[in-house]
């Protein structure tokens, strides 16, 4: 497509948006008393509308029924997390019995990591990006150090070459190559938080299997945003939260993946009565037996309020899929790529530190400010605009799909135009 750099233009996509209508299912924000631009769905999403029904509903159930609400509520809480499944499912391309919606997102992380890393004397790296989330990094270092270890050996961060940003999956094969048999873990984010790269799965979870090592992902960037094909691409496991594409809410439950293959699996794991055989939970006798897939690696019974809060939000994605969403996305972020090239032709006052490969990304495009960048992020906010900044010079931009217009696309656009000449 050609695009221009006109509001009359912008006005045109979103006439021809057939997602369009989705944004009245969402709550948003408003600065000065205006709907505000909001552009920071990678890091919280928006509150769907029919959040608040879906968590009273749990209310009323709670205050009319009490215990008795485990088995009889409209959604009965004994069987809460198999609810979320089939959605779930479809978004990391798994089968139900793969996913479950559990804790929060390092603690399935470690959950996963007890079973999935198990280091011996010849076999103990752990590769990964660098420059990970911070808490990915800590989780991999505490780990490491756990089983008698330590982090400058056994954790192998993938670097960028020299002037570049953004990792070359040429060079992540020959890494995994380079440390063969020593390998016990190769574990990236699906998406990396800051630069917004979308790595490729397939190919390196491929490469790891090669060399004997375990495959697993960090998907908090990519669930909800990038189509995912894990039960074919052979994964390990994966692990999520759910607060910021998926829109269930600040500190909403998260997730966990883990491929069939592993689901009668006699790996060591944390257990706890939650993951315990179904039938013979309630005897309270000794004696762990897991149930059959993923759901075996819960620990404790569903929260059913935040899990409420999942589900309403799970309920807007039944109504669409992962392809349209994608296809928008790809022409929301490519169409902002343009302006933002408009703006700045010579890169000499930000660049995009995003690929410009559109299937080497989400929604996300991370812009490296090489000047007073805290001053212009801080005149769009001022704007109305609500994106992210992440130290020392980076803003973070994520139209997403779901909520966000070509209109405000185009107005972040002209109201960073302004403000670099403020």
């Amino acid at each position: 497509m050609k695009f221009e750099n006109a509001l009359r233009f912008a006005k045109s996509l979103d006439q021809q948006d057939p997602l369009q209508k989705f944004r009245s299912q969402f709550l948003l924000p408003k600065v000065n008393g205006k709907t505000a631009i909001y552009m920071i769905g990678n890091s919280l999403g928006l509150q769907p509308k029919g959040t608040k029904r879906f968590i009273t509903e749990e209310l009323e159930d709670w205050k009319n029924l009490g215990g008795e609400g485990h088995l009889h509520a409209r959604r009965p809480w004994l069987y809460y997390h198999k609810f979320s499944k089939k959605v779930l499912a479809k978004l990391v391309g798994a089968k139900p019995t793969e996913v479950v919606a559990m804790n929060q997102l390092t603690v399935n992380l470690h959950l996963m990591m007890v079973s999935f890393y198990r280091p011996i004397a010849s076999r103990y790296k752990i590769i990964s990006e660098a420059g990970a989330f911070s808490s990915d990094q800590y989780a991999f270092e505490t780990q490491i150090r756990f089983h008698g270890f330590h982090p400058d050996d056994a954790l192998i961060e993938l670097h960028p070459r020299e002037h570049e940003v953004t990792l070359r999956t040429e060079d992540i094969l020959a890494t995994i190559c380079e440390h063969g048999d020593s390998v016990a873990l190769v574990i990236l984010g699906g998406v990396q938080y800051y630069t917004g790269q979308f790595f490729d799965l397939k190919t390196i979870t491929k490469a790891a299997h090669d060399v004997g090592a375990i495959a697993g992902f960090d998907l908090a960037h990519a669930i909800g945003n990038v189509p995912l094909s894990l039960h074919q691409d052979d994964v390990d496991f994966a692990v999520w939260c759910s607060y910021k594409y998926l829109n269930a809410g600040p500190g909403a439950i998260a997730g966990a993946f883990v491929h069939e293959r592993h689901a009668k699996s006699n790996r060591q794991r944390f257990a706890g009565w939650w993951g315990h055989n179904e039938n013979e939970r309630f005897q309270m006798q000794k004696g762990f037996h897991p149930i059959e897939g993923v759901d075996g690696w819960q620990v404790s019974n569903v929260p059913i309020l935040q899990s409420a809060a999942l589900l309403a939000s799970l309920d807007v994605f039944q109504q669409t899929n992962m392809t349209a969403l994608r296809k928008k996305s790809v022409l929301l972020t490519s169409y902002l790529e343009f302006l933002l090239h408009d703006i700045d032709p010579d890169h000499k006052q930000f660049h995009i530190l995003t690929p410009a490969d559109h299937k080497a990304r989400g929604c996300q495009l991370s812009i490296f400010m090489k000047q007073n960048g805290k001053k212009v992020f801080n005149a769009l906010t001022k704007a109305g605009i609500i994106v992210d900044w992440r130290e020392p010079n980076v803003i973070r931009v994520a139209p997403v799909p779901l909520y966000n217009t070509f209109v405000e696309v185009y107005a972040f656009a002209e109201t960073l135009r302004k403000s670099l000449k403020a």
